[in-house]
């Protein structure tokens, strides 16, 4: 039995030796190219929810690539302050006319009924 096993044994390591040196082949493995982000954000238009969840980072050898991350926070970053930004404006907007629309009149008509009396 224990030269029927050391007999299986060495058959298996030269079968995944062959396997791995490749049967005698001397083709080169082509150099794969490093794994880069593809910015799927879009340029001419700002950045919804949908494009957020199908951003994909590209994985290093010890995690994700940090300068790849970074881009996209800085560019997500970017945006959600323009945003809060106008934002801001459009209620100021909003609030900068009622306001005066409310003193407006109210003094407008007040100072004209006091005058003629």
């Amino acid at each position: 039995m224990f030269w029927f096993l050391l007999i299986t044994m060495v058959v298996v390591v030269a079968a995944v030796t062959l396997a791995v040196i490749g049967g005698g082949d001397s083709e080169v493995l082509p150099e794969v190219a490093p794994e880069q982000l593809v910015d799927p954000l879009p340029v001419s238009r700002p950045v919804d929810r949908a494009d957020v969840e199908a951003l994909r980072l590209p994985v290093g050898l010890r995690g994700y690539r940090m300068a790849d991350v970074d881009d996209v926070l800085v560019r997500l970053g970017a945006e959600l302050a323009e945003r809060d930004a106008r934002i801001a404006e459009l209620e100021e907007s909003l609030t900068g006319p009622s306001a005066e629309r409310a003193e407006g009149p109210g003094r407008a008509e007040g100072a004209g009924e006091e005058g003629p009396a």
